[in-house]
């Protein structure tokens, strides 16, 4: 049996402040088999973010173990982390993250020109095509509607063909018009790259169209 690509074992979140100590997750434990979709539900305040957060190292467990890609990120340095997911992981945010003073094209090939891939700007070009913005190549964030923004974040996350993707209320900032395109193009390129796909979602119809559902509720699995 193969080992799953996403592991928790009892992993907690606690965030430390000055008014005292913030439990956000209590001792989740799943696994997630690759190529699996799986969706993320809850109400607000659930801890749903923050689990997606622990999957992709860019928070760290404050007790138990994550591991993710057969690496314990615990152990990982930040530097490691990094290269972990600029490497094998692609992540969609809610608000887009895109580089204001860069083009279109320019968000998608800097992070493959940091993995080091030699046709950054070819490869970048085309995935910019895949998600229907060839057009808008030459064209800042500011220039683009949210949705085309969202594209191009996805052609970011998409093209370095990662193993893992990662997205948090990919859908959040778009109308449902947008928001539905987005998503069947979210899709479609995590079946072209056999990728494992875990989103946080508050669209219940979002979430029946993966493998399987978690709720959490309370920084808990419910």
């Amino acid at each position: 049996m193969t080992s799953p690509i996403v592991s928790l074992d009892h992993a907690g979140l606690t965030l430390r402040s000055g008014t005292g100590d913030v439990e956000i997750l209590h001792g989740i434990t799943l696994d997630v088999a690759e190529g699996e979709t799986l969706a993320l539900v809850g109400p607000s305040g659930s801890g749903k973010s923050s689990l997606l957060m622990l999957m992709g190292g860019l928070e760290r467990a404050t007790s138990g173990r994550v591991t993710a890609l057969g690496q314990d990120l615990n152990e990982l340095s930040e530097d490691a982390l990094a290269r972990l997911r600029r490497g094998h992981m692609g992540v969609v945010f809610q608000s887009f993250h895109l580089i204001p003073t860069l083009t279109a094209l320019e968000n998608v090939a800097v992070p493959l020109e940091l993995a080091g891939i030699k046709d950054a700007g070819a490869r970048a070009a085309a995935q910019l095509e895949a998600v229907g913005l060839a057009h808008r190549a030459g064209h800042y964030p500011s220039q683009m509607s949210g949705g085309e923004q969202q594209r191009t974040a996805l052609a970011r996350a998409t093209a370095p063909a990662p193993r893992l993707i990662l997205a948090d209320e990919p859908t959040g900032n778009l109308d449902s018009t947008s928001g539905g395109a987005i998503m069947d193009l979210l899709f479609a390129l995590r079946a072209e790259h056999g990728a494992t796909l875990i989103m946080v979602t508050h669209d219940h119809d979002l979430a029946a169209r993966c493998d399987r559902t978690v709720s959490l509720s309370d920084g808990r699995i419910a």
